[in-house]
């Protein structure tokens, strides 16, 4: 089973973007297990998706803190956001992009640096849409060219870009 790891605004998130993730979480949950920082806003919401569809989901936690109520397994790393960010990255096979603050930021940079394959969901804000008016060639964060940065425009974009890049 492959590992998608989900990275995203948290705390609220205006109710497209809820829509957006649920449908997204349901999709996604249906084929791989999900790997996500395990709280609040695009978290949850993808949680909630994953959970309609039985999958499973689990939610890397950064200092002791409690999850949302919809992870499936919760590891409280006793870590910062950024260290937990590592660990959730390296735990994925691939990773999607929805919005973002600083936090996502970060967790994009570390997806690219240990080439990661990511996914950029057009059109759902933040950070997300602002490493997309950067990339080099249209797909590059840098010159060395570590990972193609794919843009989805869709859920279904997202799960056929899913699809290629992990070999199904």
């Amino acid at each position: 089973m492959k590992y998608v790891a989900v990275i995203g605004s948290s705390g609220n998130i205006n109710e497209n973007l809820r829509k957006i993730c649920k449908k997204l979480g349901k999709e996604l949950g249906k084929r791989y297990i999900l790997v996500t920082g395990g709280r609040d806003g695009v978290m949850e919401e993808v949680a909630k998706g994953v959970k309609e569809v039985n999958g499973k989901i689990i939610g890397i936690l950064p200092f002791d803190e409690n999850g949302n109520k919809f992870n499936s397994l919760e590891i409280k790393t006793g870590l910062d956001y950024q260290m937990r960010s590592f660990i959730l990255i390296k735990s994925a096979d691939a990773v999607v992009s929805i919005g973002g603050e600083i936090g996502t930021a970060i967790d994009i940079l570390i997806a690219y640096a240990n080439k990661k394959p990511l996914i950029l969901f057009k059109g759902t804000g933040g950070w997300t849409d602002r490493f997309q008016k950067v990339l080099l060639d249209g797909k590059f964060l840098d010159s060395r060219k570590l990972t193609e940065v794919k843009i989805a425009n869709n859920i279904n974009e997202v799960v056929n870009i899913l699809k290629n890049v992990l070999g199904e």
